[in-house]
């Protein structure tokens, strides 16, 4: 590492000699393999944009000039060579680094991302500002091919092309997203790298001019620029873009000098640059889904089984689920925007091939095309993350629910998710999904729960989603079958002691979710009733009024944001009935919440059994139990 260690920011890098850049190169890679093996993230994607970073970082004047990295997640050697190499053991935790770009962070990091297909949109905001200004300044976007066939990034080549603004927009081709590639636009990039025409002449001219290196180093650069004559680009330049490639991403003698005589051309540029996922490391390179995102293991031995099976999670049991449904009803079509191994539909795909579509990275697409098959009588499942359904707020609204189509949506990574962060985590989807007419919420609060309710949706003639945590629950035993569970009705878990009478007594924790679990262990020392609602909508009223009857404060549990969440829900539900009562909500904050480990996350926010105790305690100390509390965590 002499030669990193060297390296604080660009302006160093670029200070170096061109010949000493493979050698960086070199360095670069190992500490990142050596850095994730230590605490976890995002590999594959970071090993295959060394020499990208490299490059990019000594050619153009950064942060002067922009780089805007699509998705952000593999953005680890950029982190490394603009001054943070030594928190990288901070990574992806409480208080450290994220795992992708925030211009909070650093500013070399110019535009916050995590979700896919935004760079173009905003590099160009960036050129034309810098055009308008006056300013001598680049702007970069670089992008994958699975990010670039959705439909935002189109959106953005088109109004690119007539903005006359500079804007090299880096096809970063690796013919990988974290789920393989979908579509016809891959199968066209594909075909740029595979012809045979093309793969002749390269070989035919290299072979005849190698025995003469200053013709052979000439055709080298000729080729660099004429490739977009060699292979069918007409679809890029028909957006108004100057197409170069494909070159070798992982050639620094090709992408330097074709980056320096590209930040020399004026108006829109594209780059075609080719890099293979996993580079330099033969196990990513071999399986690099496997190491697209693992956790902490040995570089010299690669990832193995941990020695006692985990607990089965809820993405799994949809999973599961999903299987069992579609070999009892023939309607059945699974639908995910490129996330077949996030949202557990692995084997799914491979026992109903037909009835399994992958439409790319494209949300609003995959909820459009749900509804046009719910018009024609399937019946779709939706499997998204809570964070990616808000991409495709519209259609949800416009094309499902105002169509009262009976689309099921499986929300994964409902709540928070850990080390992915606040551009992960489902915190919004109670709140932005209750307010749609038609549209119902369930909250299972384990995994057989989880499979029971998913069953309950299926059954239903309307758009129902069921919200479900990243990981494992308590570890409930899933029972097998189909067995639905009552439409919109809780159930009391717990009643606090000496409940009878007529005169209204005590607290009662109404939770929805997972949160459940926590609400008994506080309701213990608390001695409150706890009701597990199961659904944020439709609330069962009946049971919220009788809570409301019988006790004389209540309490909302949620994995999801206080505005406008499912404590807000039952506070409109009270009033409507002309209850005054006085009610606590507990939840998420207004506030973005941080990366960090997810049990200390729900602990710092009030979430855990503890947190739950203390804060009833503090609002409601005269109408609970005189037990000894809970010892509060963090």
């Amino acid at each position: 590492m002499a030669l990193l260690e060297t390296i604080e920011s660009p302006a160093d890098l670029r200070r170096l000699p061109r010949a000493q850049l493979s050698q960086l190169a070199e360095e670069l890679r190992a500490y990142v393999l050596d850095s994730v093996s230590r605490t976890g993230g995002h590999l594959s994607s970071n090993l295959g944009t060394v020499e990208l970073t490299i490059a990019l970082h000594y050619v153009y004047n950064t942060p002067h000039d922009r780089l805007v990295w699509d998705v952000g997640h593999q953005t680890y050697p950029h982190k490394i060579l603009t001054g943070r190499r030594d928190r990288m053991g901070t990574l992806r935790q409480l208080g450290g680094l994220s795992g992708f770009p925030r211009r909070d962070e650093s500013e070399f990091d110019t535009f916050g991302t995590a979700h896919s297909s935004t760079s173009i949109s905003a590099a160009l905001g960036m050129a034309v500002a810098s055009q308008r200004k006056g300013e001598d300044r680049k702007a970069v976007a670089i992008i994958g091919d699975g990010a670039m066939t959705a439909g935002m990034a189109f959106e953005a080549l088109n109004n690119a092309g007539v903005a006359e603004a500079d804007l090299l927009v880096i096809l970063n081709d690796n013919d990988m997203s974290i789920s393989p590639p979908v579509g016809a636009l891959n199968r066209y990039l594909a075909q740029l790298m595979s012809g045979q025409f093309y793969a002749a002449a390269k070989n035919v001219g290299k072979n005849v001019l190698k025995v003469a290196p200053p013709l052979f180093e000439l055709a080298k650069r000729f080729e660099e620029h004429a490739k977009g004559m060699v292979v069918p680009a007409t679809l890029f330049e028909k957006f108004g873009f100057n197409y170069i490639g494909p070159i070798d991403g992982h050639d620094l003698e090709s992408l330097v000098p074709t980056l320096e005589n590209i930040r020399h051309l004026k108006g829109p540029q594209f780059l075609h640059v080719v890099t293979k996922k996993g580079q330099g490391y033969k196990l990513a390179e071999a399986d690099p889904v496997a190491y697209h995102g693992p956790g902490k293991f040995d570089p010299a031995v690669g990832l193995v089984k941990p020695a006692t099976p985990p607990k089965t999670t809820f993405t799994q049991v949809f999973g599961h689920w999903l299987c069992d449904m579609a070999a009892q009803d023939q309607r059945l079509v699974g639908i995910t925007p490129a996330m077949r191994e996030g949202s557990g539909l692995v084997e799914f795909e491979q026992r109903f091939p037909d009835r399994y579509f992958d439409v790319g990275i494209a949300e609003q697409h995959a909820v459009t095309f749900a509804a046009g098959l719910a018009c024609e009588g399937m019946k779709p499942v939706v499997a998204i993350y809570s964070t990616f359904l808000q991409r495709a707020y519209d259609q949800l609204i416009h094309d499902v629910a105002l169509q009262n189509l009976p689309v099921v949506f499986a929300l994964d990574r409902a709540g928070l998710v850990g080390a992915d962060g606040a551009t992960h985590a489902g915190a919004y989807d109670i709140a932005y999904l209750r307010c749609i007419p038609n549209v119902s919420i369930a909250c299972p609060a384990d995994e057989n729960e989880c499979r029971k309710l998913l069953t309950t949706a299926f059954e239903q003639d309307h758009p129902v989603a069921v919200r479900y945590p990243r990981g494992a629950g308590v570890g409930a035993v899933v029972e097998p079958g189909l067995q639905a569970l009552p439409f919109g009705k809780g159930e009391v878990r717990r009643e606090r002691t000496g409940a009878e009478g007529s005169a209204p007594k005590g607290i009662a924790i109404l939770a929805f979710g997972t949160l459940l679990h926590p609400a008994l262990q506080a309701a213990e020392r608390l001695d409150a009733t706890v009701v597990n609602m199961r659904w944020a909508k439709p609330l069962d009223t009946a049971l919220l009024l009788e809570v409301a009857r019988t006790h004389e404060a209540l309490v909302t549990v949620e994995e999801g944001c206080v505005p406008g969440g499912a404590g807000s829900a039952v506070g409109e539900a009270l009033q409507a009935a002309g209850v005054l009562k006085p009610v606590l909500h507990l939840g998420l904050p207004d506030t973005f919440i941080e990366h960090g480990d997810p049990a200390k996350l729900l602990s710092l926010q009030g979430l855990d059994a503890a947190g739950i105790e203390q804060s009833v305690r503090e609002r409601f100390g005269a109408l609970v139990a005189r037990a000894p509390s809970l010892k509060v965590v963090g």
